[in-house]
């Protein structure tokens, strides 16, 4: 009696691996073997890369504020603190996006948060 390999489902599976690994170097996009692990390391390599890229853009999107803050004369952090203070809740994608495309929307916040900072220092000198 001859083994059950469960062949059809078998030969799926190492082509499907061996497709996802296609164009990769040398034996790792030929040999089985091979291909599996390197495409178990593509994918986790792809998963952190995902977690990864919102940070990134969320970097970017805090140095295009800053260089757009100190044009319009205030400083990233205090700008922040300027927003907080008045209670506007925009996240740094927007605020990034009026800083590129709309420099009058985003002087016009730049200028309610020297407001609201002015209005916090005020309130601290009384107390």
């Amino acid at each position: 009696m001859a083994r059950a390999t469960n062949s059809p489902a078998s030969r799926k599976r190492r082509k499907k691996v061996l497709k996802y690994a296609k164009g990769y170097f040398g034996s790792k996009s030929k040999l089985f073997r091979y291909a599996k692990e390197a495409v178990q390391h593509a994918w986790q390599y792809a998963y952190a890369a995902r977690k990864k890229k919102k940070a990134d853009f969320r970097g970017l999107w805090i140095v295009r504020l800053n260089a757009a803050c100190r044009n319009a004369g205030i400083s990233y952090s205090r700008f922040i603190e300027g927003l907080k203070a008045a209670n506007i809740q925009l996240d740094r994608r927007v605020l990034s996006d009026l800083a590129i495309r709309d420099e009058v929307a985003f002087n016009a916040l730049v200028k309610e948060a020297q407001d609201a900072l002015k209005a916090k220092a005020a309130a601290a000198k009384k107390a």
